[in-house]
């Protein structure tokens, strides 16, 4: 492979499951990609959310090679680990009392959480409840737990029949949401405090409020999903802390290792003492080194002047593309987000103006037809805002 480019189809024995455009990158730094021709990219995309801290992080590099050292990357979770008993501790502290399952992505956790809740509503309230009910717009992941759950018929339909008993309300309608928790049937309600895939859109004010109270009356599990909103995104280091609702099982994922693939459950006390030894598992899930790495960006992610730091970056960046959106009302329809997640919705396709962007050198993200995604890295510079934004606008129509 030579150059900047490879084919837009897959080449050789990879799988053709994705449209990749033709950049091969070689290097980061920071929010820089460098290509193989010597290209620089602003990456405001941080693999969707998941390099929080950059490309080439010390507080990765560092707590990689400390993991390294000790000589031990994998023992299996048929032993304990000192690293993984200290991620759950610090993940404990930092979120609620809970007790956390580790595993290797977000779809993973998903699934873990679906089970964890079944699990504890059929011993409390019978075997009937096992329905979930998940959100309009939502995305939870592509198992076949997870994709039931999720608001993509393009996504769901060549795989059907997936999980039964799945059921989707619009967040906005109070009286929909009352009729489908069910206190004989419903296990779980899953809801991204901001969906990210269904077009980086908080949730309307009073909705995940409005789910608690439902959940606490019909003995139902609220489960958040902030594999993408969590962990400083929003400028907390949960999205919930912004209504300061608790749910029963919180699913995190994408930047919890810096880049590698970590994923993780907190359970609720009541629901993680319904689950006894052999309720679940994972080969890989909080391994060693990834436990390692995770413990050490959680540390920087929780620490507060870092989220200050967050919330200051993310109000200059809202500023810089609500201007836009005055100067360009033709084109811009609403910019809607919270900290560093944004999403920009246009009359255009957003895959061409991703597309022109990339050629002038800013790397940005879809979600949906017509939103163009900013997830710029935590610790981006400030002054690199008005650089992203000044291209994202001379990238549309």
């Amino acid at each position: 492979m030579s150059g900047g480019s490879v084919a837009t189809a897959e080449p050789g024995a990879l799988l053709g499951l994705y449209r990749r455009p033709e950049v091969v990158f070689v290097r980061g730094e920071g929010p820089w990609l460098e290509d193989a021709d010597g290209r620089r990219y602003l990456d405001f995309t941080a693999g969707i959310g998941v390099t929080a801290l950059g490309h080439g992080s010390p507080v990765v590099a560092d707590a990689v090679r400390a993991a390294l050292d000790d000589g031990i990357i994998h023992t299996s979770n048929l032993f304990r680990t000192v690293p993984g008993e200290a991620l759950a501790e610090a993940l404990v502290a930092a979120a609620f009392p809970s007790r956390v399952f580790f595993c290797n992505s977000g779809a993973e956790a998903v699934e873990a959480a679906f089970k964890f809740a079944r699990r504890w509503a059929r011993a409390a309230g019978g075997a009937a409840k096992h329905e979930i009910v998940a959100l309009t717009g939502s995305f939870h992941g592509r198992l076949f737990g997870s994709l039931a759950a999720t608001d993509r018929p393009a996504y769901r339909e060549p795989f059907e029949p997936l999980m039964p008993g799945v059921r989707f309300v619009d967040a906005a309608d109070p009286d929909a949401m009352d009729a489908a928790v069910s206190a004989e049937r419903t296990a779980a309600v899953i809801a991204e405090p901001v969906q990210g895939e269904g077009g980086v859109r908080p949730l309307p004010p009073g909705a995940l409020e409005r789910m608690r109270a439902l959940c606490d009356a019909r003995g139902v599990a609220l489960v958040f999903d902030e594999i993408q909103c969590g962990l400083g995104r929003t400028g907390r280091l949960f999205a919930h802390e912004h209504v300061g609702v608790r749910p029963d099982l919180l699913v995190l994922a994408k930047p919890l290792a810096g880049g590698l693939p970590m994923g993780a459950v907190l359970a609720a006390p009541h629901v993680a003492d319904a689950l006894e030894p052999g309720d679940h598992g994972t080969t890989f899930g909080g391994g060693p080194l990834v436990a390692r790495v995770a413990g050490a960006v959680l540390a920087t992610l929780a620490d507060p002047a870092f989220l200050e730091g967050v919330r200051r970056r993310g109000a200059r960046l809202e500023d810089a593309l609500r201007r836009v959106a005055e100067r360009r009302p033709d084109v811009v329809t609403e910019v809607r987000g919270m900290g560093l997640m944004w999403g920009v919705e246009l009359t255009a396709p957003a895959g061409d103006v991703v597309a022109r962007a990339r050629e002038s050198g800013l790397l940005l993200a879809s979600a949906g037809p017509q939103v163009v995604r900013l997830l710029p890295p935590l610790n981006v510079p400030g002054a690199l805002i008005e650089r992203a934004v000044s291209l994202l606008e001379e990238a549309l129509p």
